[in-house]
């Protein structure tokens, strides 16, 4: 497996709207593959295919309780609402406070193109909208509200 670079903020990849994936293929399947071991790589919980230069509707997502592959995600119910702090690893080193739903519904199909639901509540549900916006071109600093700079370990 490879470990892809990760497109950074400023990239027009980033903006645009992911093609939805018509067939799995091979290639689909390393792309999951290869997104995976990026994102435990960079330690983060989600990642979106456009995050590493493939315009295409595929997400992974581990919070904690394993990997969740999701291809064409879609949110078909949100329900509560909390603000909470997030980051990205395409805007490294920015933080900010969105307003996400607390409870979601995803429709999507897996690696075997089965069709597939999915409810998340909390930090799970934050993740997969956080996720999901990045296949429609919307970065969390779009959304947020009191951005800062994270600090650096050495200040």
């Amino acid at each position: 497996m490879t470990v892809y670079n990760i497109v950074e903020v400023g990239d027009e990849i980033l903006r645009e709207k992911a093609r939805v994936v018509s067939k799995i293929t091979p290639n689909i399947i390393k792309l999951l593959n290869n997104m995976a071991k990026t994102m435990y790589s960079a330690k983060g919980v989600g990642l979106a295919a456009p995050q590493v230069g493939v315009s295409k509707r595929v997400i992974v997502v581990d919070t904690g309780d394993g990997l969740h592959e999701l291809i064409n995600p879609e949110i078909i119910r949100a329900e509560g609402h909390e603000i909470d702090n997030e980051a990205c690893l395409s805007i490294p080193g920015v933080m900010g406070e969105v307003a996400r739903a607390t409870v979601v519904e995803v429709k999507s199909i897996d690696r075997s193109g089965k069709e597939c639901r999915l409810q998340a509540k909390d930090f799970f549900a934050r993740a997969l909208q956080h996720e999901i916006d990045h296949l429609d071109g919307v970065l969390f600093i779009d959304r947020a509200k009191n951005i800062s700079k994270l600090k650096n370990k050495e200040d």
